[in-house]
C-alpha cells in the first residue's frame, strides 16, 4: 500500500519559515519524481517545487527564490523549506510521488501565513 504523509503545517506569520516533510512508503522512492503542490481555497492546485529522481529541481514561479526542495532516498522521505513566506502562500501542502503511468497524493497539510 502506497503513503504518502505530509507533516509540518502551521500557522506562521509573514516572513517566516517553515519545512515540510513528506514521507513515502509502498514505492521505490528513487524511481520516482517528487513534488510538492497546494492549492488555496477557490483556487486550482499548483506546482510548488518538485524534483526527478535524478535530481533536477522543476520550481514554480511563486516559490523561485523562497522555497527550496530536497529528497532523501535513504529515509525515503522530501522535504519542502519556505522562506520568507506572504499570506498568498497560504494553502493546503500536497505531496506527489510520480513516474510514467503512477501517480500517488498525500492528504495535504495546512499552511497559514498570518499575522
Amino acid at each position: 500500500q502506497v503513503k504518502l504523509v505530509e507533516s509540518g503545517g502551521d500557522l506562521v506569520q509573514p516572513g517566516g519559515s517553515l519545512r515540510l516533510s513528506c514521507a513515502a512508503s509502498g514505492i521505490m522512492f528513487s524511481r520516482y519524481a517528487m513534488g510538492w503542490y497546494r492549492q488555496a481555497p477557490g483556487k486550482q492546485r499548483e506546482l510548488v517545487a518538485s524534483i526527478s529522481s535524478s535530481g533536477t529541481y522543476n520550481y514554480g514561479e511563486s516559490a523561485k527564490g523562497r522555497f527550496t526542495i530536497s529528497r532523501d532516498s535513504a529515509k525515503n522521505t522530501v522535504a519542502l523549506q519556505m522562506n520568507s513566506l506572504k499570506p498568498e502562500d497560504s494553502a493546503v501542502y500536497y505531496c506527489k510521488a510520480e513516474r510514467p503511468g503512477f501517480e500517488y497524493w498525500g492528504q495535504g497539510t495546512q499552511v497559514t501565513v498570518s499575522s
